[in-house]
């Protein structure tokens, strides 16, 4: 998810926090080590990862120790509004599929999905269950290949 609104976060903060630079692809080192939807992970919780960059004000190379805790509070307002839209998308949303949505839960895909303890908070914030899709990475290009193989059963998709 390089260049997500998680990778601008965490940017913004190791320079107003750390004053430290760090590109996109650090940010994105340090979601992938530490981020996290919740600052009490129950188990599983990574250790503090060392941030290397230069100091904003001096160029001087700087290391600078993060934990999943700081990242989650970083990531707060993002993950914020993800239920938003979560909660948005519900409201819309007929009456028989909401039920049904209800008793199976809701399916996370993508890079995001694996942002540790968000299915918890989004399971906890809405009251319905989340769950993290097998290798979200790749689902979504699995079952788009599906409906375009399929292109005359799902014709209700291509509009």
């Amino acid at each position: 998810m390089a260049g997500d609104n998680f990778t601008e976060d965490i940017q913004e903060y190791m320079s107003r926090q750390h004053n430290v630079k760090v590109s996109e692809r650090m940010a994105e080192r340090i979601k992938i080590h530490v981020g996290s939807a919740l600052t009490d992970l129950e188990e599983n919780a990574p250790e503090e990862y060392i941030v290397h960059g230069p100091n904003k004000i001096t160029a001087l190379p700087m290391e600078v120790p993060v934990c999943y805790q700081e990242i989650a509070h970083c990531l707060d307002k993002s993950v914020a509004k993800i239920e938003t839209a979560v909660l948005a998308a519900l409201e819309n949303t007929p009456p028989e599929i909401y039920a049904d949505i209800v008793k199976n839960g809701i399916y996370l895909a993508g890079g995001g999905a694996l942002l540790r303890g968000l299915d918890k908070r989004l399971t906890n914030k809405i009251n319905i269950p989340f769950h993290v899709a097998d290798d979200p990475l790749h689902c979504v290009a699995r079952g788009t290949g599906v409906a375009l193989k399929n292109v005359d059963r799902f014709s209700f998709l291509m509009r």
